[in-house]
């Protein structure tokens, strides 16, 4: 992840969580909200429900290398979580990305789409 660092603090996943705009499928829910910087800002989560920490810890490596292998496609300046669903912990590796990608598709989080993220904003098609 080149141009990316790992949301970490509790205070970042909130504020994405509270002004940020939500897109879900069966597997995964991705909240995105702009942020000033010039980088995107990548954060997972996982619940215990959705499996044990072996189960866990493999969504989110899946979700990294999916988003590794297409950052270069994604509008930069953004924080992004992803939330997995219970039913992720039976999703491939296929799976995850066809929902990451779907929902980016779907949020206008690629390139050439002209959405931009304003705050408190609600995007629908």
């Amino acid at each position: 992840m080149n141009h990316t660092e790992s949301l970490k603090k509790t205070t970042d996943f909130h504020k994405v969580y509270k002004t940020g705009t939500s897109f879900a499928d069966k597997n995964i829910v991705l909240y995105i909200r702009k942020n000033d910087l010039t980088i995107n800002r990548l954060g997972i989560s996982v619940s215990k429900k959705v499996g044990n920490s072996i189960v866990r810890h493999r969504f989110a490596r899946l979700v990294r290398e999916v988003y590794r292998l297409h950052e270069n496609i994604f509008n930069s300046g953004l924080d992004i979580v992803v939330v997995a669903r219970s039913c992720a912990k039976d999703a491939g590796y296929f799976d995850i990305e066809k929902s990451f990608l779907y929902l980016a598709g779907k949020s206008h989080l690629r390139k050439n789409d002209e959405v931009t993220y304003e705050e408190n904003t609600d995007i629908s098609d």
